[in-house]
């Protein structure tokens, strides 16, 4: 099992003119301490208009920062929104390109579609259809970069036959995955040969079965890329200090506050319920756990919060599910000192890491 970061970029109230600056500095502080520490990817989310709980409209921005800063880390860009009101295919292709030239090779892209009526609605983009233009741009995009040209004639875009510059320095390019959100999304990625990047974080008994079908079904993928990217990755809190009282109760705070954040998005579904969308995704689960009876009684079934003992368990349960990378959500809303969470990410390095083996490559 490998492990990495994973940034929302959460700003809180009242926002002043250093306030958003102060969120990337020290997010850039922690990335480059990972790198050191032998955390494996930094990934970084897509998101637009979702005052408070995500100020990262540009993602692709703050990894080249990161991949500018570090030598080893690989760089998340995820999930990029794949609707055309949101980016343009060829755009998309040119971005990731040179993304990858800046970091030497050590990109991952992430795709998905959105799950907000704050974000489609914002963009003009109906929430019927971008499922579909999801999965055009997912089957071109691996041509765009290993094409001499490309040309394509779609539902949702087209282009005449042109070379798209600069060229991915990977080869033959770099792992695609999409984002999972809300059960059934694991099995689309399973028949493209995306890997599965989860976004939600559900019990150890729903988490295995979905994996189980995941590797079932990826075996008898056809694969949009030149190859098939077989790994499950899934998302977590991480806070983990010597007193394991401490550490749960410093940790829960910060699960409150992004659970508290969550609960105030509209999902798609809720406002435009369409067969696109079958479920509230994320949404119920953050609910409960926000304004349920035990909201702020448990640390929740595998949350990685506590001492190294406790967070060493919860991983190795993750492991034993079928998970092969966990990304950890290191603070929300700044609530954290950064000196802690940076003692955090030492601690968990010494003390818990060297409890797993290495992962697949």
């Amino acid at each position: 099992m490998r492990f990495g970061l994973f940034y929302e970029l959460s700003v809180p109230r009242p926002w002043t003119r250093e306030s958003e600056r102060a969120v990337y500095a020290n997010a850039l502080e922690q990335v480059r301490l990972a790198d050191e520490l032998g955390f494996d990817q930094v990934w970084a989310v897509e998101h637009h208009f979702l005052e408070e709980y995500s100020h990262c409209s540009a993602p692709e921005l703050f990894l080249t920062a990161c991949a500018m800063s570090t030598k080893r880390i690989r760089v998340g860009h995820g999930i990029i929104v794949c609707v055309p009101e949101f980016n343009h295919p060829i755009k998309i292709a040119e971005r990731t390109a040179t993304l990858d030239i800046l970091s030497g090779g050590r990109l991952e892209v992430g795709t998905g579609r959105s799950a907000t009526w704050t974000e489609l609605a914002g963009f003009g983009a109906s929430p019927d259809s971008t499922k579909k233009s999801w999965d055009e741009f997912v089957r071109c995009l691996p041509k765009m970069w290993t094409s001499e040209r490309f040309a394509y004639e779609g539902e949702f875009w087209s282009m005449p036959s042109r070379t798209i510059l600069p060229r991915v320095y990977q080869r033959p390019h770099p792992p695609l995955w999409v984002a999972v959100t809300s059960p059934g999304t694991e099995l689309d990625a399973a028949d493209r040969g995306l890997g599965s990047l989860g976004l939600t974080f559900g019990q150890f008994a729903e988490q295995e079965k979905r994996i189980a079908e995941y590797r079932r079904r990826i075996q008898l993928c056809t694969p949009v890329g030149e190859f098939v990217n077989d790994q499950v990755s899934t998302v977590n809190f991480l806070y983990c200090d010597e007193d394991d009282a401490e550490g749960l109760a410093l940790g829960r705070t910060m699960a409150d506050a992004f659970n508290y954040l969550a609960t105030q998005l509209i999902s798609a579904r809720e406002a435009y319920p369409s067969k696109s969308y079958p479920s509230l995704g994320l949404l119920p689960q953050l609910r409960r756990q926000a304004t349920g009876p035990d909201a702020s009684e448990q640390a929740g079934e595998g949350l990685a919060l506590g001492g190294p003992e406790r967070i060493t368990r919860a991983l190795k349960r993750w492991e034993s599910v079928g998970v092969d990378r966990v990304n950890f959500l290191l603070n929300t809303m700044e609530v954290i000192p950064q000196e802690r969470v940076l003692a955090s990410l030492r601690l968990f390095a010494r003390e818990v890491m060297p409890a797993f083996k290495e992962g697949k490559a």
